[in-house]
């Protein structure tokens, strides 16, 4: 409707209804100006559809498949030992599924295993390599009866007010059930260094050991220099033993979160 009126207009009328016709149909200046001259010149418009320039597709799918079969019997390997075997499959045993994979390179190799077709045939799961942090000993927690084995646990308390929570220690001794609980902004070495200094005075004993969680607030050098200083034995708790760390855990829920939040 408004492309009939657009011939009579001027310069600048004209730029404003271009505008405003872009923004109702969607379409850049470009298109709409190519258009909006069609129509002036034959009074109709002719949509083409898109004419999409693409090098055609060397591999089929059941090449995709094929070779999707093969890595996954190879497990996987780097790119001259399965570019060989396609080569030997087709040359040495005549088998004529192979004949559009024999000359592939080694660089483009890695583009079928890219595909949609080849991750819908096989996917590949890796796990998470472990990371060794050689800081602490990892032994079972025996205090032999006697007091100063504190359990160290962090507790966070959870956002309020827009705001992100703090942080609670909890150390728990394992004989006399002594708790101390002290507070930090983050679980940085900033703040965390200066309350864990300060909690080993709290105790009614002297600490002997510090049998912390896997966790990276409590497994770092400088605390790990800090213990030493003090004459504290610093040990982590074993992996896949929940009993390690039971009693502070314990104590999170019935003391910390009840009273505290």
């Amino acid at each position: 409707m408004a492309a009939r009126h657009y011939g009579r207009l001027g310069k600048r009328r004209k730029g404003i209804a271009r505008r405003f016709l872009a923004r109702l149909s969607g379409l850049s200046r470009a298109p709409l100006t190519r258009l909006m001259g069609q129509w002036l010149r034959c009074r109709q418009i002719a949509v083409r559809p898109p004419r999409r320039r693409r090098f055609p597709s060397r591999y089929t799918p059941p090449d995709i498949a094929l070779f999707a079969t093969l890595d996954a019997a190879q497990e996987g390997r780097s790119g001259p030992a399965p570019r060989r075997i396609l080569e030997r499959e087709y040359q040495w045993f005549a088998n004529s599924a192979y004949v559009r994979l024999a000359p592939i390179s080694v660089s483009h190799l890695y583009h079928p295993r890219r595909c949609r077709a080849y991750r819908s045939q096989r996917v590949v799961f890796d796990r998470t390599p472990t990371r060794q942090v050689g800081i602490a000993e990892r032994r079972k927690p025996a205090p032999q009866g006697q007091p100063g084995y504190p359990r160290l646990a962090t507790v966070r308390q959870g956002h309020g007010d827009s705001r992100p929570g703090r942080y609670h220690i909890n150390a728990v001794d394992t004989v006399r059930q002594w708790q101390v609980v002290g507070c930090v902004e983050t679980i940085s070495e900033r703040h965390l260094v200066p309350v864990l200094e300060a909690m080993p005075h709290q105790f009614p004993f002297r600490p002997r050991g510090f049998p912390g969680d896997n966790g990276a607030e409590f497994l770092n050098h400088r605390l790990a220099r800090l213990l030493d200083k003090l004459l504290i034995e610093f040990t982590k708790s074993r992996p896949y033993r929940t009993t390690d760390n039971a009693l502070v855990e314990g104590k999170n829920g019935a003391v910390v979160r009840k009273h505290i939040g």
